[in-house]
């Protein structure tokens, strides 16, 4: 697990954000959902969620680590009537994913696709250029498509946010948080949705919105393909 402010609230992760954006989506009718950097399987799943909703919910999982492999095939196992998949690959390397056979068995590319990208995208440097992986994903998803992104940001407290770096790095994890305008910068030309990027705990909060919305040092944001 990635290194979070002392104090964080448990119930205010990015897991629970995840399952509130499937939630909106597949309330507002989307019955696809591509989830990048999984992570290993805790309830609710993605599938489970919405096919919870709709029972002919599509869903396909990429990771790229052996344990969450492992635990995947075994539990992600969804309703009859819809379909899931797991993809063994890394979201820097989009074209080899858009490229696998069970994401096309899986999924209709020609149909709105739900890209969930939560808590993974600060696994990757600049040098990288994830935002060019992003794009090629984004690229080959037809209009009505949806983006949905959480990401550790360096401008909540810029101090506290090299500690968790370096807690991270001594760890040898990649850790990499970035600001507003650099996680904006992923949605590229989509339309942002309500509320915007906004404090992870302040996107569509369970009840109340938070006394402060800027405890868990994480952006989130929705946006569609016009």
């Amino acid at each position: 697990d990635l290194p979070v402010p002392e104090g964080n609230p448990p119930d205010l992760s990015v897991g629970i954000v995840k399952h509130r954006v499937v939630r909106y989506l597949a309330g507002a009718g989307v019955r696809q959902f591509l989830d990048i950097g999984t992570g290993i399987p805790t309830r609710p799943n993605v599938h489970e969620i919405a096919q919870g909703i709709a029972a002919d919910s599509r869903v396909v999982y990429v990771d790229n680590d052996p344990l969450v492999l492992s635990h995947a095939r075994a539990l992600m196992v969804g309703d009859p009537a819809g379909r899931t998949a797991y993809i063994d690959a890394d979201f820097t390397r989009p074209k080899q994913i858009l490229a696998d056979s069970d994401l096309r068995t899986v999924l209709d590319l020609d149909q709105p696709v739900a890209l969930l990208m939560i808590a993974v995208l600060m696994l990757a440097r600049d040098s990288d250029d994830p935002w060019a992986a992003v794009r090629t994903l984004m690229d080959a998803l037809p209009s009505g498509s949806y983006l949905a992104i959480t990401h550790p940001g360096q401008d909540f407290d810029p101090a506290a946010m090299d500690a968790i770096v370096r807690a991270a790095t001594d760890a040898g994890m990649i850790l990499v948080p970035r600001d507003r305008a650099g996680v904006q910068r992923f949605f590229g030309d989509w339309e942002l949705a309500d509320p915007g990027v906004v404090p992870v705990m302040a996107w569509h909060p369970d009840g109340e919105q938070p006394e402060d919305p800027n405890g868990a040092y994480y952006w989130a944001g929705l946006a569609r393909k016009p």
